[in-house]
């Protein structure tokens, strides 16, 4: 069908609506409002088991709070939005069932949502396969670094080599150069390894010893022996339903004796920074995908999602301040979705048949402004790597709040194109 086309039979249709129910309507024009009033569906790949289940929990909420949105304001092309939502149990293998439910069972339009590396990587070969456009929210550079596929895309959040290269500057000229790594034990973590590693080396620092933990741990007392004592930085990512247990141990290992510590917040995702057993943390810093405590300059745009997903100043649920959110990473379910709308706008997409459009529309992106849609920050995507890049925030434990002390620009955050996914074919 020609846009012509198109548009000859839209024009028709509002003729005829003005003038008659829809019962009198030709069949080829019932026909078409019927299509047209069908909803575009989601298939949300949610870790509502597994050590991703605090994630997942937010995740979902986020990701209901934008669909609302969106839906308020007409759906995308007229139409509703539906989520198809499926737990993967946070494993690779349930991960890539799921997709190929999502194409085959629920006639998705798009799969979604994604966060933990490993069923990424386990999910996105099936996704590629099934030509179903897979929108991931999970920072690992998998995306980026070229190992993936043309349906695969990652516009609502940074990767992790963005990050910790933008991040290498500060912690080499305010805490330390001789630095020990700890970090879970598989591709996310390896991540941080390999790109901090070689990110700190560039500022003249070193890493002494890389300390990897199984994700499904739960005590970790027996690893900390392990680090050097003349470490001047302890970088720590940890991430599962043990992070508490974790910082608490370390906290315990170390007493007032402590050194500089430069934590990523998936260390404390979901979890208060004021619990028991966490005094330690006060001077300390972390990473922050988007600051979890609203800060004194906080954007009208923020002001407006954090009320929209239902979380108060501080990061919490606003009915149950002991349900602590993960908003350091949750805010990349709001900005896909808003990507995919955007997207599938340009596109014209009606339907399965236009998949490659949508692709190519995302593909074709480039600025994205500070805004309701982008709430964490202006970004900027780059369709032949299809991943998008952004501001990143440096947060202080200071009098038992997340303090933010700075901010990177986008520059900081580019690396050379490793791929060029726009050459692959469909």
């Amino acid at each position: 069908m020609t846009n012509s086309t198109k548009t000859t039979r839209r024009g028709a249709l509002k003729t005829l609506a003005a003038g008659a129910g829809a019962a009198t309507l030709p069949m080829w024009a019932r026909y078409a409002q019927a299509q047209t009033s069908e909803p575009i569906k989601i298939g949300f790949q949610v870790h509502r088991t597994g050590i991703g289940a605090a994630y997942g929990r937010w995740y979902g909420r986020t990701t209901d709070a934008a669909v609302k949105l969106i839906n308020q304001g007409g759906g995308i092309n007229g139409r509703m939005v539906e989520v198809v939502a499926e737990d993967d149990g946070t494993d690779p293998k349930r991960g890539a069932e799921v997709v190929e439910k999502f194409a085959t069972q629920h006639n998705c339009d798009v799969g979604f949502g994604t966060l933990f590396s490993h069923v990424v990587i386990g999910s996105s070969p099936r996704a590629g396969e099934l030509k179903l456009p897979y929108f991931v929210v999970s920072e690992g550079h998998h995306v980026a670094s070229g190992m993936l596929n043309r349906y695969t895309l990652q516009p609502g959040i940074t990767d992790v080599k963005s990050q910790v290269q933008a991040m290498a500057p500060y912690v080499a000229q305010n805490l330390g150069k001789k630095v020990t790594m700890v970090f879970p034990d598989f591709a996310f973590g390896h991540d941080h390894r390999d790109y901090f590693t070689a990110a700190i080396e560039a500022q003249g620092g070193e890493v002494l010893a890389h300390i990897a933990i199984p994700p499904s741990e739960t005590s970790f007392t027996k690893y900390f022996p392990k680090i050097p004592r003349e470490t001047e930085v302890l970088y720590h990512v940890m991430v599962g339903p043990a992070v508490l247990t974790f910082v608490k141990e370390l906290g315990e290992f170390f007493g007032p004796q402590r050194p500089e510590m430069f934590g990523f917040i998936d260390s404390l995702e979901a979890v208060d920074i004021r619990s028991p057993g966490l005094e330690y943390l006060e001077g300390t810093y972390f990473w922050e995908g988007n600051p979890r405590e609203a800060q004194p300059d906080q954007s009208e745009h923020d002001k407006f999602y954090r009320a929209a997903v239902g979380v108060d100043d501080k990061g919490a649920s606003v009915s149950d301040p002991t349900d602590v959110s993960t908003y350091a990473h949750m805010f990349g379910c709001w900005e896909t979705l808003h990507v995919i709308k955007a997207g599938m706008e340009t596109a014209g997409y009606t339907g399965p048949a236009d998949r490659a459009a949508l692709i190519e529309a995302v593909e074709a992106m480039t600025d994205m402004p500070h805004s309701r849609a982008h709430p964490q920050g202006a970004k900027r995507f780059n369709g032949k790597t299809h991943q998008v890049f952004g501001h990143q925030y440096i947060s202080k434990v200071t009098n038992g709040n997340l303090l933010c002390v700075h901010k990177t620009s986008i520059e900081d955050t580019l690396y050379p194109d490793e791929v060029d996914y726009t050459t692959r074919s469909f």
